[in-house]
C-alpha cells in the first residue's frame, strides 16, 4: 500500500490527542488494514474506534488508492505486543510463556526498554511437597514468548 506511512501517522495522531496508543498496524497485500489501538488508564470505547476510523479516512484517501480499515481494541486475552502494554500492567498478575516453553503466572514489578521484573511462586527445593518460595526474575523481552494478563472476577 502506497499510502501506508501516512495511514500509521493518523493512526498516531488521532491516538496521541485522544489518550490512546497504537498497539499495531497491520496491512494485508489485499489493503485490508487493521489497527489495533489501547489506552493506558481506561477502557477503548466504540466511540474511540468510531472517531479513529473517521479520522483516518479524512486524512488518507480512498480514491488515491482503496483499503478496507478496522479499527479494534487490545483485548483482554492478547499478547502484549508494545511496553505500554507492559507498564499498563505493573502490579497486575500476568501469565508469562518462555522461549521454553516454560509458563508461569506471576506479578509484573516492572517493565523497560529492555525486559521485565516477576515475582511468582514456586515449589521450594529439599522442602516439604507443599513449601514454596516466592522467587523474583529480570527477564529479557528476547527470552519472552508471550505474556498476557490475567482476568479475575
Amino acid at each position: 500500500m502506497k499510502q501506508a506511512d501516512q495511514l500509521k501517522l493518523a493512526a498516531e495522531q488521532y491516538a496521541a490527542q485522544n489518550g490512546l496508543f497504537v498497539v499495531s498496524v497491520e496491512i494485508s497485500k489485499d489493503n485490508d488494514v487493521d489497527v489495533t489501538i489501547d489506552a493506558d488508564d481506561r477502557d477503548v470505547t466504540l466511540d474511540d474506534c468510531v472517531g479513529m476510523t473517521e479520522f483516518i479516512q479524512q486524512a488518507v484517501n480512498r480514491d488515491e488508492e482503496d483499503y478496507s480499515l478496522t479499527i479494534g481494541s487490545a483485548g483482554l486475552t492478547s499478547p502484549f505486543k508494545v511496553l505500554r502494554q507492559w507498564k499498563k500492567e505493573v502490579g497486575s498478575e500476568i501469565q508469562l510463556t518462555r522461549k521454553s516453553g516454560e509458563r508461569v503466572n506471576a506479578t509484573l514489578l516492572s517493565a523497560d526498554e529492555e525486559g521485565v521484573e516477576i515475582s511468582f511462586l514456586r515449589k521450594a527445593e529439599g522442602k516439604g511437597a507443599k513449601a514454596r518460595e516466592t522467587v523474583t526474575e529480570h527477564l529479557l523481552y528476547s527470552e519472552i514468548k508471550t505474556a498476557k494478563p490475567i482476568i479475575k472476577f
